[in-house]
């Protein structure tokens, strides 16, 4: 969905602290919801069309923050990744190494963190991204399609069934996972693979 005036982001006020302030302990470093709004504030400046995912995209389908969160994670077109590591720059955002072109982390001195999976649209207008090993997994088109909001700011994101097709597969969830995909049940009536229950993950 393209962004429009008045719409996602562009509601929002301008904000200079959230990325910047905090203590200098890595290990304390939280992703604030002034510090993802003012990150989503800079990509829709750029031009840059992002989805949110992972715990912040849960969090934003439920219009409520549920847990801390040390980063956030993204989903971008892979021709717009160039220009989106190019603004996170000029906020002392670096690219770690060992990621790949479709799934790299950005993060700052701070110890904040923006997990990126790049997709290219197909005709259909699913996403495929490139996993490390390389094999393509696609996103559903109908998974961009997720509106949410963050301290009353609307946001774009993943729908709900996308979040959980996006758990369920590539690797053992952890206790927030299985409690963020329980939420996103509770909320709107999402099916959960077995191995998205509470009784089946894992406790790290």
């Amino acid at each position: 969905m393209k962004l429009r005036a008045g719409g996602f982001i562009s509601q929002c006020p301008q904000v200079g602290c959230g990325l910047t302030g905090g203590g200098t302990q890595r290990e304390m470093a939280e992703m604030t919801s002034t510090a993802v709004i003012e990150l989503l504030h800079l990509f829709e400046s750029a031009g840059v069309e992002v989805w949110l995912d992972g715990g912040w995209g849960v969090d934003a389908l439920l219009e409520v923050q549920t847990r801390p969160h040390k980063d956030v994670d993204i989903v971008v077109r892979l021709s717009d990744a160039p220009r989106l590591c190019e603004v996170l720059s000029l906020r002392a955002f670096s690219v770690r190494p060992g990621g790949t072109r479709s799934s790299f982390v950005l993060e700052n001195r701070s110890g904040l963190e923006v997990d990126v999976h790049a997709v290219t649209f197909d005709e259909s207008g699913n996403g495929v991204y490139r996993l490390q090993n390389g094999i393509d997994w696609i996103y559903p088109a109908a998974g961009f399609v997720g509106k949410g909001s963050i301290s009353g700011v609307p946001v774009r994101c993943l729908s709900p069934e996308a979040q959980v097709l996006g758990h369920a597969e590539g690797y053992l969830p952890t206790a927030k996972d299985v409690s963020d995909m329980e939420n996103l049940q509770s909320r709107f009536g999402v099916e959960l693979p077995p191995h998205l229950r509470r009784s089946k993950c894992s406790q790290n």
